[in-house]
């Protein structure tokens, strides 16, 4: 099979239909062998009934529903775990990514030799800037320093094309898909390319993302996500780094602390009890913490970071 096209969903009953005619003219101008897969996040709309009337007439179409709303990164890792496609596009529902840059994606995997082609939506068509265009400027600039991927402007860009092996051998999990070109370089596919895409105005609804709570929560996802690439494997060489330094700068003070009470003993000076002395409890207080920090280290290094319920989703029905 050629393409994959994966679609999350949310609320979308009204584009779907449009959505899929113009996915099967592009494919069927190019004549290209493909699927597409809904995957309808919890919808409390008519969404589900429309995918099961384009999968009776149309056999290309595939769907998965979810009980409840779980968000779009495990929307997609579900998609990506039944696509079968050499190339898998992935596009947003609300008709503001167009399907017509579907070829010009794949010739630049296939023939470029990228492993990911993220798109590029330089003319966002988007509103109230202090809602939406300053939170992403803020985003991806953070994105590209914190990633060392310098030539992405739009990580959080629906419209993606990557190979198979690609999607293959990441996890998306928690709200990581804003993070897919990070995860794909941690594994290793470091052929990363851009590519300026159309944006077209929402034609149906509103959009279920808002800026500045989208920055906050893809910040904090970016630090795990950093945290995690660098010291997810090895949880001893941070906490047990940090525990360790704390712990031997803790006893150096209670040393001299005890060392200077020993001195005034010796030379019979008069002198305060060690427990009168705030530098004592300061230094009782870092050895502690430097322990605590250090067993947890050790306990991380005990415990697998990846959760056999980490990506268990539950799906009312598929087909």
């Amino acid at each position: 099979m050629d393409i994959t096209v994966v679609v999350p969903l949310y609320n979308e009953e009204e584009s779907l239909k449009e959505l899929h005619a113009w996915i099967k003219r592009v494919m069927d101008e190019n004549g290209l062998t493909y699927e597409i897969i809904f995957v309808n996040d919890g919808s409390t709309d008519n969404s589900w009934k429309v995918l099961q009337e384009l999968r009776s007439e149309f056999p290309e179409v595939h769907a998965i529903r979810f009980r409840r709303n779980y968000g779009k990164s495990p929307a997609l890792y579900c998609g990506f775990e039944r696509a079968q496609g050499d190339v898998v596009i992935t596009m947003d529902a609300d008709l503001q990514d167009s399907p017509d840059e579907i070829p010009e994606l794949r010739r630049m995997i296939l023939e470029d030799g990228y492993d990911l082609v993220s798109g590029y939506k330089m003319n966002r068509k988007q509103g109230d800037p202090l809602s939406k265009t300053i939170p992403t400027k803020l985003f991806n600039a953070t994105a590209r320093k914190v990633s060392g991927i310098k030539n992405l402007h739009d990580f959080n860009c629906g419209l993606k094309a990557y190979r198979k092996e690609v999607i293959k051998n990441i996890e998306v999990f928690g709200e990581m898909h804003r993070y897919i070109p990070y995860l794909a370089k941690e594994a290793g596919f470091n052929r990363i390319g851009e590519k300026m895409v159309h944006h077209q105005a929402r034609k149906h609804g509103k959009s279920k993302f808002m800026g500045w709570n989208r920055f906050v929560n893809g910040y904090l996802d970016l630090i795990t996500l950093w945290f995690l690439s660098t010291f997810g494997k090895k949880p001893m060489h941070v906490f047990g780094f940090l525990g360790s330094i704390m712990f031997i700068i803790g006893l150096i003070a209670v040393m001299v602390v005890g060392g200077t009470k020993l001195y005034c003993l010796c030379k019979g000076i008069p002198h305060a009890l060690v427990t009168d002395s705030p530098y004592f409890y300061i230094a009782l207080t870092m050895m502690i913490l430097g322990t605590q920090l250090f067993l947890a280290g050790f306990l991380g290094e005990l415990i697998s970071r990846n959760s056999q319920e980490r990506n268990k989703y539950h799906v009312a029905e598929e087909f």
